[in-house]
Formats: C-alpha cells, structure tokens, sequence
C-alpha cells in the first residue's frame, strides 16, 4: 500500500491523476512485527532434542540452527550458498535480498552441521541439499518447494518443545537480533551484521522489551530521586 500511494503521488505530480488523496483513510505506517524471536532456553532445548529416530526433523533442526549461527541467514542465501563461498575459515556471500555482501567467521558449531551434509552435495556446488540444479527456473522451484517443506518441519518441532513457540524461517533472524540487543550488543552493530541498509530496518527485527524490563529501569531511575 505504502508502494502503490508513492505511485499515485507521482501520477499526480505528473498531472495522470486526481488530486483527492484515496489514501486518507488507509494506514501506511509500519507496524512493529509480532515477536518471532525466542528465548535462549528454547534454543538451548531444540538443541538438545533427541530426533536420531526422525532424520527429517534432525535436518530441519540443522537448517535452523545454521541460519541462527549465521546471524539469521535468510532461507534464499542457505539454498544458493556454494562450497567456494566458504574459504580461509570465512562465509562470504552476498544477500540476495539487499545486495549486501556479508562475511561471516566459521564457528565449530556450524562447521559441524556443513561436514554433516558434505556426502550429501558431493556432486552438487552448494553446501547444504536444499536444491541440487544449477539451472535458474529449476534451482528456483527446489527453492521454494523446500522452503514451504521446512516450515512444516518447523511447525512440527514447535510442538515438540515444551512451551508454545511457533517457529518459523523467519526465527533465527529475529533470535539472532534480539539476543544481540539484549546482550548490550549496540544497535549499529546489529544493523552491520545482518547486513541492513539502514537501522531503522533492524529496531523493526527487534523485539519488545519486557515491561518488567522497563519496569526495574524505571525503578532504578526513580531511586535517584529518593
């Protein structure tokens, strides 16, 4: 809406259009996201899950958990990462999203789960087995056949943990967000490292803070007065 309002201005501006404003009535704003993130604890618990009986639920596990340690890798860039992206102990790829081009430390936990799928892509140049093709249309329905696939898995890991916690591709990056927040990790730093164009588009990723959160800062600060 807020795409197609920009439209009609400059259909206006350019005499195409009337001047009434059809948009008075409509919200354009942005809205703070639901929270998507989750506590250190559910990680900590899906972690730990025991699925040596359900590989397919022990992959979507792994594809989740290789997102969070690449401070919420997108869905889109773990299909299309390729073997030569990783070298020297560094990811380096560029978002596909923003064109942004990242570079990421390899830590033992995720060079864990890329040695657990190696036989799996030997003959492909991606790291993980989301899609095989090096065609373009191809590579693209893999991509988003395996996308709606592993939600589902999600769903199902959801309802394994012991609180209701909807996960979802989108949880590890607004985990991975909000810990960093909530760790006094500042919010340029944030922005830099999911790779952001602005920090405007980060404070949207973050979630909100605790009342009881604010609650004990307004406390301290109301002390000061005593």
């Amino acid at each position: 809406m807020r795409i197609l309002r920009a439209v009609y201005n400059l259909a206006v501006s350019d005499g195409l259009a009337s001047t009434e404003n059809p948009f008075r009535k409509v919200y354009t704003g942005i809205d703070t996201t639901r929270k998507r993130a989750v506590d250190k604890h559910v990680i900590r618990q899906l972690r730990t899950l025991d699925l040596t009986e359900n590989p397919t639920l022990a992959y979507a596990r792994d594809l989740f958990l290789f997102s969070l340690y690449l401070r919420g890798m997108a869905f889109v860039d773990m299909a299309y990462l390729q073997k030569c992206d990783i070298r020297h102990g560094d990811v380096t790829y560029v978002r596909r999203k923003t064109g942004t081009r990242l570079s990421i430390k390899v830590e033992p936990c995720l060079q864990e789960i890329v040695e657990r799928y190696e036989e799996k892509t030997t003959h492909t140049p991606y790291v993980l087995p989301i899609i095989t093709s090096t065609d373009e249309k191809q590579a693209y329905r893999e991509y988003q056949n395996a996308l709606s696939y592993y939600n589902k898995q999600l769903k199902r890991l959801s309802e394994m943990l012991d609180e209701d916690v909807p996960l979802s591709s989108y949880t590890p990056r607004h985990t991975w967000a909000t810990t960093a927040r909530d760790s006094n990790i500042p919010l340029s730093v944030i922005s830099a490292g999911m790779g952001h164009s602005s920090e405007n588009i980060t404070r949207i990723y973050l979630s909100s803070l605790d009342n009881s959160i604010i609650d004990k800062a307004n406390y301290k600060i109301l002390s000061v007065f005593d």
